[in-house]
């Protein structure tokens, strides 16, 4: 009689009830999904992944790694095949606790910032106290942000096992975003108003003291910056705080040379891009406008770069002549960052090259030619070493450079999948290093002594998901190809500077990660750690399910990850969810264990199964034809693949329901996600996009000209104009038959909220019902609003594909989150009600 009552309710409401199967769930279960919310998710998961820190002196590394039983240091010694603890807690923490006066236990060490001396006998860390304290250089001491933690130094000698408490350490301050530093550290370089400036080592240490010291000296390199056609960057400011700040220091991304005496950059004249907006809505007062300059795909108006060298004992500079194509490109490329450096304070940022030549790209606007380039600094000639020419965009990785650039090892995909070729120093191919239908990805190493390249690549072991990543060596001449960590895994690899030795963790969505140390011969040296997932498993975890499916032309394999709810019942039905991103970048399809659950594992818990699922047109880590299948097409290219792959599912599997199908995502999978319900109406039901970029003519025109093409146009006169044309989400406003939510937040100055405000716009014209969510104050990731996010969505999907309307206004699953503390603290202690 109840269901009666209810379902006569609802349908006086005008809310549509469909019968559900039999076996169904029709009730969110969301006391299952609450459970695995990012908050928990901390005190269930632990180290997954290990981060060897490498040291100078030796091969050795050190590492930290969280288990369920506390945190732990180690050392170890591959030469000695060894690994051993770099002190024992528990002796540190009496150590510690005697001086601190709080106290410590081994399962409870809050180290921070733990690194080597430089003679790598001793190592310095911090704990931070109980005590309050007036922050140093505070000059209002009286101000409510002026106190904090007093922090403890120590230092701990690895041979004694002595703590000794640094009294007087001044520990060295991070560099500022502004400082850009020479290599011998004598100089920082910096913009302000719009210019460069320059300040010697002396005064820089006073600005870490206090950047307002009145008494730091400066020095002006250039006169002719100005707003727009800038040296510097002020991005992500309103137009209040830009004028608020506009005498500030700024970051100057230059590269130095490795002398220190010359630097460069990429200069950008701005001036005639046009201008785009973002309200910050939730700013304190009035409302704030936030400017800044945003070409869009077709505009003529284009960003115009320069390049510029910079000689800083003569404190000249010169412009380069680059000029090949109309709306060219340039880009600099760093020097590859040394593993052993990577605890040092102040890592400079060096050019790619030598000190008498550096390299470079050239771009076409076109993106389908690209030069690399070499420039002679003394004479500042520009020379086209080597050239891409392509009729698709072109990717291009960062030069590998053998002798200082007497050989190169360039990679490329010019038959078809991406490999790497040598070349000698005047750009001449001498061969080919690297064959065969895979996919090589990133050089990882170059032992140049022996002439051995190490790359990573994917897709070249038969039997294995083409997106597991592997370790290889191969020798210049293309021989002696090896895989070094073999196993049906996906790999994240840290390989030392002297390419003797690499940590490896290799895990699945499925498995557990396990890290191990191995030579560059491949062979395995010593098993270091195995994640601890206990606490993870006892929550009644289950690990989600790869699969394979064919694509919509019932040929090419796509490949995907299914994840069920825990308490899954195989005599029943359950609607699915797609969680898409079309890419062309990634496909957000999980290959190795991590904490996806926090979004899709979550998301299946209120009684859906949740697949990711590839594309033609999708990740670049296959063939070229793969990844520009959707050159041309870029609203509707992978849909086709995406309803394939449901329906393949629901054929496989009689727990999927295949008449109640929903399909959410995020930027890219916004825009997917709500295609999908236009293009596909009678197979997709229900949608939640977030921060889609639905019009692709207003997204910004690097990312829409490169995967969708833009056509150069040269007229009888020689003349040269860009003509772009693309299908829109708007377009077909009137198709949409299901529920669809779209959501944007008002300061998304990546994809722009006025995507998501036209789609709504077209949706209004159409005479459609739908809903709308703005999250105040949230650029395109929805910041510090993603939690709130997420039950809206899960709300929205339980409603429309469960049939259960019975949230209430507070989102309980989050307010059980929230520590709610309404005593005042006294003294460290709780104050009793009635004392205050």
């Amino acid at each position: 009689m109840k269901k009666i009552y209810l379902l006569a309710m609802l349908l006086i409401a005008g809310i549509s009830v469909q019968a559900q199967p039999s076996g169904t769930p029709t009730k969110g279960n969301y006391q299952l999904a609450s459970r695995f919310s990012p908050k928990k998710l901390e005190k269930l998961i632990f180290t997954t992944n290990l981060d060897p820190h490498w040291l100078k002196n030796s091969d050795r590394f050190w590492y930290e790694y969280e288990t369920s039983n506390g945190k732990n240091w180690y050392i170890v010694d591959p030469a000695a095949k060894s690994k051993k603890l770099l002190f024992d807690n528990a002796k540190v923490a009496s150590a510690v606790t005697m001086i601190v006066q709080d106290p410590f236990d081994a399962q409870h060490l809050p180290i921070k910032n733990l690194k080597f001396t430089e003679d790598e006998k001793s190592v310095q860390f911090e704990i931070k106290s109980s005590i309050d304290q007036v922050k140093k250089d505070r000059l209002d001491k009286k101000a409510a942000d002026s106190l904090e933690k007093k922090t403890f130094y120590f230092r701990y000698n690895l041979a004694t096992g002595q703590v000794v408490e640094l009294k007087d350490f001044e520990k060295p301050k991070s560099k500022p975003r502004w400082a850009s530093i020479s290599p011998d550290q004598q100089v920082v370089v910096y913009a302000k108003e719009h210019n460069l400036y320059w300040m010697d080592k002396a005064n820089y240490e006073k600005a870490l003291k206090n950047e307002k010291d009145s008494t730091i000296v400066e020095h002006q390199l250039t006169k002719d910056g100005v707003e727009y056609y800038t040296y510097g960057d002020s991005r992500g400011e309103t137009n209040v705080e830009r004028e608020k700040n506009k005498k500030n220091r700024k970051p100057a991304f230059i590269l130095w040379s490795p002398d220190s005496k010359q630097f460069a950059m990429v200069r950008t004249d701005e001036r005639k891009v046009k201008d785009l907006w973002v309200l910050h809505h939730t700013a304190n007062g009035r409302p704030a406008l936030e400017t800044y300059k945003y070409q869009m795909p077709g505009e003529k108006e284009a960003p115009k770069r320069e390049l510029l060298i910079f000689d800083f004992a003569n404190k000249t500079q010169k412009r380069i002549n680059t000029a090949a194509f109309k709306d060219q490109e340039l880009s600099l490329w760093p020097a590859p960052a040394l593993q052993k450096q990577r605890d040092d304070e102040h890592r400079p940022n060096l050019w790619h090259g030598t000190k008498d030549k550096l390299y470079f790209t050239r771009t076409s606007r076109d993106l389908k030619k690209i030069d690399v380039c070499e420039l002679d600094i003394a004479s500042g000639k520009v020379t086209p070493v080597i050239e891409e020419r392509f009729n698709t965009y072109i990717d291009m990785n960062r030069i590998g450079l053998v002798k200082g650039g007497n050989e190169i090892i360039h990679w490329s995909e010019r038959d078809g999948w991406g490999h790497f070729y040598l070349y000698d120093g005047k750009g001449n191919l001498k061969n080919r290093i690297t064959s065969g239908s895979f996919h090589a990805e990133d050089l990882v190493g170059i032992d140049e002594k022996n002439r051995v390249l190490y790359f990573t690549a994917n897709g070249r072991e038969n039997g294995e998901d083409p997106y597991l990543m592997h370790l290889y060596r191969i020798n210049f001449d293309g021989s002696g190809m090896t895989l070094l960590n073999k196993g049906n895994f996906d790999n994240s690899i840290s390989l030392n500077d002297d390419n003797t030795y690499f940590v490896n963790t290799a895990s699945r969505v499925n498995t557990v990660p396990v890290s191990a140390l191995y030579d560059t011969k491949g062979r395995k040296v010593m098993d270091l750690e195995k994640a601890d997932l206990s606490r993870l498993m006892t929550t009644g975890y289950k690990f989600p399910e790869p699969f394979m499916v064919k694509a919509d032309d019932g040929i090419t394999d796509i490949y995907g990850v299914m994840y069920k709810p825990f308490d899954f019942d195989s005599t029943k039905t359950y609607p699915i969810i797609a969680y898409v991103y079309p890419g062309p970048q990634t496909e957000a399809v999980n290959k190795s264990f991590g904490r996806s659950m926090d979004r899709i594992d979550r998301l299946a818990q209120l009684g859906f199964v949740v697949v990711t699922v590839g594309n033609r047109g999708g990740h670049p880590a296959r063939s070229k034809w793969y990844h520009t299948f959707g050159y041309g097409n870029l609203r509707d290219y992978g849909l086709a693949d995406k309803k394939a792959a449901i329906e393949q599912l629901g054929d496989r599997h009689r727990f999927i329901d295949i008449d109640r199908v929903g399909i959410t995502g995020h930027s890219g999978g916004g825009f997917m996600s709500t295609a999908a319900m236009l293009v596909y109406p009678d197979f997709f039901k229900v949608a939640v996009s977030g921060a889609g970029n639905h019009e692709n003519n207003i997204y910004n025109r690097w990312w829409s000209e490169k995967h969708h093409g833009v056509k150069e146009v040269v007229s009888p006169k020689g003349d040269t104009t860009f003509v772009y044309a693309i299908e829109k989400n708007p377009d077909l406003a009137q198709n949409l038959k299901g529920h669809l939510m779209l959501a944007t937040g008002d300061v998304d100055n990546n994809v722009h909220p006025a995507g998501t405000i036209r789609m709504a716009n077209a949706l209004i014209k159409a005479n459609k019902r739908f809903d709308f969510v703005l999250l105040p104050g949230q650029r395109h990731g929805f910041g510090d609003m993603t939690e709130y996010f997420f039950w809206m969505m899960g709300d929205y999907f339980t409603k429309h594909l469960l049939g259960d309307f019975s949230q209430p206004v507070d989102i309980k699953e989050i307010n059980r989150e929230i520590e709610n503390v309404g005593n005042k603290r006294r003294n460290g202690f709780l104050a009793a009600p009635d004392e205050e």
